[in-house]
């Protein structure tokens, strides 16, 4: 007797069905802006009159538009830095020495997500608008925001990275071995959390360079970013900011496929490296 196989093609038939529409739904916006953006003329027809390449010719030929691109890349790079500097060693002593101030430290951390993105800026205008700590307009606000904003994604990487490879046998392992706690920090430690470290962090940039809300309303027009390039393409000429939107996709579908490659990737040494429960 053969086995009823209906049911199961259904069920795929349905499943491939729902995915096709999400898939649709999705990726039809962004079909459209790429259209838009190489669309000489689109007035009246379903599709454009012709094609062109002028309005990415335009903005990348464009000053403000490249300088726009190296000061959120500036912002996105020294923010992942400055973050992973402190933030690393910090949930290192925490994790493997005390854990029981662990809680605290992710109760801390979570915080930013209580508060709406409005709020949190006009809070911090009212706070550094005036006196000694004056320094609302300025990139430098702009980065310390970004550094709040992107400790849950740096925390919960690297703490599931010690947790993983069990960090506290490795450090004791490490110094039974006669390696101080530096050194088993900076070579057993360090290479095994970097695969997660460097997800996390692309992440975290793929994020700031996305943010639009703390960079209009903390340095508006002071210091342009490609957010706020694009936020003035768009009162100027829709066709040019569809191209700024497309190179902007273009680049995080890039971030993307390089969160995928290190998320599979292994450092060398790191079997050798793992304590191996018998």
């Amino acid at each position: 007797m053969k086995p009823k196989t209906s049911g199961k093609s259904d069920g795929r038939k349905w499943h491939g069905t729902v995915l096709g529409v999400l898939l649709v739904y999705l990726f039809l916006p962004v079909a459209g802006t790429l259209l838009f953006s190489l669309a000489r003329q689109w007035q009246d027809g379903i599709l454009p009159d012709g094609y062109t390449l002028q309005w990415y010719g335009s903005i990348f030929t464009d000053g403000r538009f490249l300088a726009a691109v190296g000061r959120t890349l500036l912002v996105g790079v020294i923010t992942v830095i400055v973050t992973l500097a402190l933030m690393v060693p910090v949930i290192f002593v925490l994790n493997v020495y005390f854990p029981k101030w662990e809680r605290l430290l992710q109760i801390s951390v979570l915080l930013p997500f209580a508060f709406p993105p409005v709020v949190s800026a006009i809070g911090l205008i009212k706070m550094y608008s005036s006196g000694p700590v004056a320094i609302t307009g300025t990139v430098w606000i702009l980065i310390g925001v970004y550094f709040i904003m992107i400790q849950p994604f740096i925390y919960q990487s690297v703490r599931n990275s010690l947790s993983t490879i069990n960090a506290k046998d490795l450090v004791e392992a490490a110094e039974m071995l006669g390696a101080s706690r530096m050194a088993a920090f900076r070579r057993v430690i360090l290479p095994n959390i970097l695969p997660g470290t460097l997800v996390a962090s692309l992440l975290s940039f793929s994020m700031i360079f996305g943010e639009f809300v703390m960079s209009r309303m903390l340095v508006g027009g002071q210091f342009e970013t490609v957010q706020m390039y694009l936020y003035n393409q768009m009162n100027t000429s829709g066709q040019a900011a569809s191209a700024v939107v497309v190179t902007y996709f273009a680049l995080i579908l890039v971030l993307s496929g390089l969160v995928l490659k290190l998320g599979a990737w292994k450092p060398k040494g790191y079997r050798s490296a793992q304590v191996e429960e018998e």
